[in-house]
């Protein structure tokens, strides 16, 4: 009875839980949510998003390797077995306010010395087989508090894949976008080279007439060098890109040389692009969740803390049959049976325990810091993105009209050097002033698309369920 008044002690005592109950994120850039937009959204539509925002770029290579990195990339394997180790802790930690068992069997043989300096000695076996049972009750809810944690551990660990989902496809588009920008510019750079080839070899007859000097030979000279130069970083730029793709999607450096080395259009974004709320963003973007699980397990900590600093009860209890001889172990006369309830407290720890309450409320308040740090950095980084997308659109448009006044010239000095009052010279110097509106036209449509890339990977979008 005594020890049946124990047990409904305990587990009335196990329906109270220390420490905080966690009430949800802090409220962070309140602001910039009941704004309900963002500031720099001037070329965006206030819309439901793209979450495969990639394929609104309308190219069926770069979809492949996104998804092809998505399946393959050994950094969201690592993700993924993070999230398998933490709900396995998850696991662990729910077993721990349940009780245990386990059977053992034991044979000893000892050889004593004789008594009182007769001589001689006795040997003695023993054999014994049983099994004990502990279970110590959550009184404080120390053990609850503890699932808690593991399991907004588990919320951290699924987050951090999407952050990984987020960070890979954008980084898959942003190496192809670069690959077919520096492929456009080693094409453009040829043709600029055999234009000043033509120019300078033109130059070098009139300089054998004597009608150009000495200083045009050498200038249209050192002007080819350097064009010639500008290709040989350029090529070494396109084999970091290609070797750059292969690791993103789980290859070795060289397995995309074949597919990828035909150059290609850069992949332009649609005309109107969806974004939503400062709220959505928040909602969706893996980071900030991230820091909101994060906070959540610290505030769980000061619970399992706190319950440290109380008195625990734990209950043993054996059962065994044994005796000298091997049959004593069947024998129900042999039965030995113990039941050993204790209890423990360090009220004298010099305040050891309460210092780690302490510290565990200190990190709470490090996360909760974090989180809001998280939240306004999420902000900035969508402004700004947005920014440079729409200055980017502006930056195109502007090149667009320079290519094509560069393009109007070429036609009409084409038309005066038919009609003899202009020289070929003159042409291939208006020529080689038109590829170089083109190659700042390629690079800012790149530069578009990055920005395009750089919007989505902002707002948080490429990443999906786990199946863990």
């Amino acid at each position: 009875m005594r020890y049946l008044a124990l047990l409904l002690s305990a587990a009335a005592l196990a329906g109270c839980t220390v420490g905080p109950d966690y009430a949800g994120p802090p409220a962070a850039a309140a602001d910039a949510v009941a704004r309900g937009t963002f500031v720099r959204n001037a070329q965006a539509d206030a819309a439901p998003v793209l979450a495969r925002w990639w394929e609104a770029l309308g190219d069926a290579t770069l979809t492949a390797l996104v998804d092809d990195a998505l399946a393959h990339s050994p950094t969201i394997d690592q993700a993924t077995a993070r999230i398998r180790e933490a709900q396995a802790k998850l696991g662990q930690q729910r077993t721990a306010a349940l009780p245990s068992a386990s059977a053992n069997a034991t044979v000893l043989n000892a050889r004593l010395p004789g008594i009182a300096g007769g001589g001689g000695s006795t040997d003695l076996t023993f054999y014994n087989a049983g099994a004990n049972a502990s279970w110590e009750p959550d009184l404080f809810g120390g053990t609850r508090r503890g699932v808690e944690q593991a399991r907004a551990n588990v919320g951290a660990r699924t987050a951090d894949l999407a952050d990984a989902q987020v960070s890979l496809s954008a980084q898959v588009a942003q190496a192809y976008v670069d690959l077919r920008d520096v492929q456009e510019r080693i094409r453009l750079n040829a043709a600029a080279a055999q234009l000043q080839q033509q120019q300078l070899a033109l130059t070098r007859q009139r300089f054998a007439a004597g009608t150009a000097s000495q200083l045009t030979v050498e200038r249209l000279g050192n002007q080819l060098e350097n064009t010639q130069a500008q290709a040989i970083p350029l090529a070494a730029q396109r084999d970091e890109l290609l070797d750059r793709l292969a690791l993103l999607t789980g290859r070795a450096p060289g397995a995309l040389d074949a597919t990828l080395a035909p150059a290609a259009a850069i992949p332009l974004p649609p005309p109107r692009v969806a974004v939503d709320t400062p709220a959505a963003l928040i909602a969706r973007r893996p980071d900030v969740r991230a820091a909101e699980r994060q906070l959540a397990a610290a505030t769980a900590g000061i619970g399992v803390a706190k319950a440290k600093e109380l008195p625990g009860i734990r209950f043993l209890g054996l059962l065994g049959l044994g005796g000298t001889s091997p049959g004593d172990v069947l024998d129900p006369a042999k039965l030995t049976t113990l039941v050993a309830p204790s209890l423990s407290w360090s009220f004298l720890d010099f305040g050891r325990n309460r210092a780690a309450t302490r510290a565990s409320e200190a990190q709470r308040d490090q996360a909760d810091a974090a989180y809001r740090q998280t939240v306004l950095a999420a902000l900035q980084d969508a402004e700004a993105s947005l920014s440079r997308f729409a200055n980017a659109r502006l930056q195109l448009a502007q090149l667009i009209q320079a290519e094509a006044s560069a393009t109007r010239a070429a036609t009409l000095n084409r038309q005066r050097v038919a009609a003899g009052t202009s020289t070929v010279i003159d042409q291939l110097e208006i020529e080689r002033q038109q590829l170089s509106a083109r190659i700042a036209l390629s690079q800012a449509r790149a530069g578009l698309a990055e920005s395009y890339i750089a919007v989505n990977k902002a707002l948080g979008l490429g990443w999906r369920e786990s199946k863990e």
